[in-house]
């Protein structure tokens, strides 16, 4: 565009052409001109544009999972997706089977590793009448050894990265000892996508990674289901793992209390096996949802921090203009301590943190005394709706006494492997912040 000049404008002195300008220089001026003007006019549309991205930005509802490890994060996200991300959440249910087929055999390994450590032991004064039946199932079900290893490679770890089958010490004398998996989170998303089933034919393809197949997987776990059963099925294993305090993962016994279904060919994930499904990821894991209400859609995004205390100095950048933050505080835990400072219990550290309920239930009813973990509990019953009521008020006295200003706090007891009672909760939490969400944009 070329600029004109008026000679009513008070500026026309100061920007009006030479008088004696040749027809050359009136068209290099000009051109000069125009290429000022699509400058500016470009300017003003990157600023439009950044104006419309910063708006749609302040749109979005920026939301953090804070805990500690083992606190539940991740079951809960998977809760929000499943809720509120239901076709992607269908779609990547299948690439579930390969954590499923792990946590099955883990928890199948973990028992073999205490079988061995039982038959070894020379210093029991009164040891287990094991039969040969046991050694021979101990000895069929070996090749499961392999599997972990395998299921690891598909799930994108490579071989050298992956620690030794056996843990340094025994199970039954270092039950928090941690043998635990962990998977990069880029590794997991990668994982996702090259499973994700978008057809009923790539449901039925399997999955190859690092000269791994997951049909050869599935092959050796479904030989092994009848041992399996067996195994678990037998009463002095059982008695073995309660003796020596065997610690197995908190979904072990739904694992393979469901194994005659999971070690199968053809076995599909639920979505109750998925929020019981454990995959550590290390790496902060981000989520976009689009939640609905009365018809209107807004974006979320939900972001999945580590827990351990090695990984909390990484928090603290998400917390510029978050606008809720969802703390997880397992309460069934005030008996065990932390993995990586076992001199911490990890009750204690939640509300060092902050300043499941069927678990908890299980624990008191086989007679577990609160306050002998907890003394400031004091003389209270010994039941799970008292227990409830006294921390749900000291998170709260918490908030009161030491945040910096005051913040509104919404409290809700759940397990977040009941999928139905979470998703209540998480309808109570999504009208919540989005009702915080509109009063802050002046809507309400």
């Amino acid at each position: 565009m070329v600029f004109h000049y008026d000679s009513s404008d008070p500026l026309a002195v100061v920007t009006a052409p030479p008088p004696d300008e040749t027809p050359e220089e009136k068209a290099a001026r000009e051109e000069r001109e125009a290429e000022a003007q699509r400058i500016s006019d470009q300017i003003d549309d990157e600023l439009r544009a950044e104006k419309a991205a910063l708006k749609k930005q302040e749109q979005i509802v920026k939301i953090l999972l804070l805990g500690q490890s083992e606190s539940g994060k991740s079951t809960t996200l998977k809760n929000f997706r499943m809720r509120f991300a239901r076709d992607k959440w269908v779609q990547e249910r299948a690439s579930w089977r390969t954590v499923l087929q792990l946590n099955l055999v883990h928890s199948v390994n973990t028992i073999l590793e205490a079988l061995q450590d039982a038959f070894d032991d020379d210093e029991e004064e009164d040891p287990l009448p094991f039969t040969d039946k046991h050694h021979l199932l101990r000895v069929k079900l070996r090749p499961l050894r392999g599997v972990e290893g395998d299921l690891k490679r598909l799930l994108g770890v490579k071989a050298e990265d992956m620690p030794e089958l056996s843990p340094p010490t025994s199970p039954r004398l270092s039950p928090r000892a941690s043998t635990e998996f962990y998977v990069r989170s880029r590794n997991w998303r990668s994982f996702l996508q090259a499973s994700r089933i978008d057809d009923a034919e790539s449901s039925r393809r399997p999955i190859k990674h690092d000269g791994v197949s997951s049909q050869d997987v599935t092959e050796v776990i479904t030989s092994c289901k009848n041992n399996i059963i067996a195994l678990w099925s037998d009463h002095l294993i059982r008695e073995m793992l309660q003796r020596y305090s065997v610690r197995l993962e908190d979904s072990a016994s739904f694992f393979l209390d469901n194994a005659e279904r999971l070690a199968t060919r053809d076995y599909e994930p639920t979505d109750d096996d998925i929020v019981r499904a454990r995959l550590r990821t290390l790496d902060i894991q981000e989520y976009e949802l689009n939640v609905a209400e009365d018809g209107e859609s807004q974006t979320w995004k939900i972001y999945d921090v580590g827990g351990s205390r090695t990984q909390r100095n990484a928090w603290l950048p998400y917390f510029d203009q978050v606008n809720a933050i969802i703390f997880l505080a397992p309460i069934s835990c005030f008996d065990e301590r932390l993995e990586e400072d076992p001199r911490v219990n990890r009750l204690e550290d939640s509300f060092i943190l902050w300043k499941a309920i069927d678990i908890l239930e299980n624990k008191i009813a086989n007679g577990v005394m609160v306050n002998r973990y907890l003394p400031s509990y004091g003389d209270r019953p010994n039941d799970t709706q008292s227990v409830v009521k006294y921390l749900r008020q000291k998170f709260k006295d918490t908030v009161k006494h030491s945040s910096p200003e005051p913040r509104m706090c919404h409290i809700y007891p759940t397990s977040v492997i009941d999928t139905r009672t979470t998703a209540q909760t998480l309808l109570s939490v999504r009208d919540g912040i989005i009702r915080a969400h509109l009063k802050k944009a002046n809507l309400v």
